[in-house]
């Protein structure tokens, strides 16, 4: 089996409500090294049955990223010390569970395990649209829900969770997340409303230099974010729906490091 600190490759996996994706990353670079694998979240999505995924996905690249490297894991969750805190679109059954030693165990690997968001933001900062951002840099997952992700100076808080700042007497997410604007079928225009609203709070809390948008809605920002009236410069992220994984990737590395 080869190094993979020979070869600088390192695996991310990003655990997601539909899917679990995985693939090994050159960290010099800030890409794949091969075609990412894909497995469907069981629907009781328990971390049991989570973490058997994560081992086969893991197993499909063994001849590429070496045993001795520490996986990076993402999941949907606040997480604390490697224990994770909170559940979001995976079983409640996650709450106040060791993942760090679940997925450790599993694998037989060490195994660094961070939350999703924050996962992208990491990747976005040293490799994407927030690369040599000084100062404060703030990104958000416009998705299901509002993931956040910020940054000093090119150093993580880890779990913001911004997505739960009141908006307008609700949680954000709530209220100005993509899927709401699904639901809602809401125009453009009227969701930027939203949008403009819970950015303008944003910045006025933190004062960041950047503003990064990531989520699959990204893909669309020309449709929304000239209509945001802000003094931050606001971007849409570079590396799209690779981000969690690369960022899984340079997490577990510098962790170990």
């Amino acid at each position: 089996m080869s190094s993979a600190t020979g070869k600088g490759l390192y695996l991310g996996i990003d655990i997601g409500g539909s899917g679990i994706k995985g693939a090994p990353v050159d960290l010099d670079k800030g890409e794949f090294a091969s075609e990412r694998k894909r497995i469907e979240t069981p629907k009781k999505a328990t971390p049991e049955a989570v973490a058997e995924i994560v081992a086969q996905i893991a197993e499909g690249f063994a001849d590429e990223v070496g045993e001795d490297s520490p996986v990076g894991v993402t999941v949907p969750a606040v997480v604390h010390h490697g224990v994770t805190r909170s559940a979001a679109n995976i079983d409640d059954s996650w709450i106040d569970t060791d993942a760090d030693k679940l997925f450790t165990k599993v694998l037989g690997r060490s195994v660094v395990v961070m939350n999703d968001a924050d996962a992208a933001g990491e990747a976005e900062v040293h490799y994407g649209a927030g690369k040599d951002v000084k100062g404060v840099v703030l990104m958000t997952t416009l998705g299901t829900g509002i993931g956040s992700a910020l940054f000093v100076d090119g150093r993580l808080v880890p779990n913001t969770e911004l997505g739960h700042l009141e908006l307008d007497g609700a949680e954000a997410e709530d209220r100005a997340a993509s899927s709401v604007r699904e639901d809602e079928d809401l125009s453009w225009k009227a969701w930027a409303e939203r949008l403009q609203r819970y950015y303008r709070h944003l910045e006025d809390l933190f004062w960041p230099e950047l503003i990064i948008v990531g989520g699959g809605v990204s893909k669309k920002a020309d449709s929304f974010l000239p209509l945001l009236d802000l003094r931050t410069k606001i971007v849409p992220a570079a590396l799209r729906n690779d981000a969690g994984i690369i960022g899984a990737a340079w997490h577990a590395k510098h962790t170990k490091d």
